[in-house]
């Protein structure tokens, strides 16, 4: 007998999930165990398996396509089996189920066309702009070091960062280094290498896009950064820290330290200890009642592949006594 195989929920937070590829086809054998489907959710990439038995005899969805959780996903069953009854029941459950939909935009009458008038001609198109910088500095192991606010500050300015020479330990690049940065122009007569040289965008006189679809995982990082913005209030602070006693004790820390102990771990310290000596900061808002949390856990947003994830570090004020 056909049976109808539904979007499982793969974690707690899926609510629809993205069919990668099939690894069944339709006339294919399935047995209980068999990688069916690799399915993309909110947290990772994941095979699906079988529990049923028989021959897949429908794809409910194409590669690249979403599916809500409990959608139809396959239909296996006996070979040469009719399914379509079992489909449209399965379809006409879930259309009776109450779902919200947007009413459609009323499109307003066509304004009347104008008289026709002769077209402007086009105006030449602007060469690209090439402009010299400096060549890169040589490095021993060709990696470039640079701070994270370094890195935005010269991303934000259109400075190569190949271009300046870091007056940090080990030759990084710092904040001072990006705002005393000077280009110097290239000597005359001198052609610049296609590695010197940053070509500016051509302007066009016709607004133009590109769509590119998003991951489950992407879309929930979005979803998670605007709940984050509007449920919890937030408060800024800009204040600057003299970090030279810092700077010293993280030298003396690695000369006995059993693994290298950076800024971030040392801020990360700084953070727990905050909130163990000001507990009314480490707690959460519940609707109806204020959460005082005991125990403290730091968040660390790491960048990863165009995209951020947060790892937490669970009980961070004890863990950092421990490997400090």
């Amino acid at each position: 007998m056909a049976e109808i195989i539904r979007m499982p929920r793969m974690s707690d937070t899926m609510t629809e999930g993205v069919l990668v590829a099939w690894h069944k086809q339709i006339g294919d054998t399935v047995n209980a165990g068999d990688l069916l489907a690799e399915i993309e959710t909110d947290k990772a990439t994941m095979d699906m398996e079988s529990y049923q038995e028989g021959v897949l005899l429908y794809q409910g969805v194409e590669p690249g396509k979403s599916v809500a959780v409990d959608g139809v996903l396959a239909i296996v069953g006996e070979k040469g089996e009719d399914y379509k009854e079992l489909l449209a029941s399965a379809e006409a459950e879930a259309a009776a189920a109450p779902a919200e939909e947007e009413a459609p935009a009323v499109a307003p009458a066509p304004a009347p066309a104008p008289s026709p008038s002769p077209a402007p001609a086009p105006a030449p198109a602007a060469a690209p702009v090439v402009a010299a910088v400096a060549a890169p500095p040589a490095t021993g192991n060709g990696r470039l070091k640079a701070s994270p606010l370094a890195r935005k500050m010269a991303q934000d300015r259109g400075i190569d960062l190949t271009a300046i020479a870091g007056s940090g330990e080990g030759g990084r690049i710092v904040k001072r280094d990006i705002e005393t940065f000077v280009p110097s122009a290239a000597p005359a007569g001198a052609p610049a290498t296609a590695a010197q040289q940053v070509v500016l965008p051509q302007v066009v006189g016709q607004e133009s896009y590109e769509e590119v679809a998003t991951s489950q995982m992407r879309k929930t990082i979005a979803r998670r950064l605007a709940e984050s913005k509007f449920t919890a209030p937030h408060f800024y602070l800009t204040m600057e820290v003299a970090m030279d006693s810092a700077w010293e004790a993280r030298q003396r820390i690695n000369e006995y330290a059993d693994v290298k102990i950076s800024f971030n771990d040392m801020v990360v310290k700084a953070a727990a200890g905050a909130l163990r000596r000001h507990p009314e900061v480490n707690a959460s808002w519940m609707e109806d009642r204020i959460r005082y949390n005991h125990n403290v856990h730091v968040g660390v947003a790491v960048a990863v592949d165009e995209r951020h994830l947060v790892t937490v570090i669970r009980l961070a004020d004890n863990q950092a006594n421990r490997h400090i």
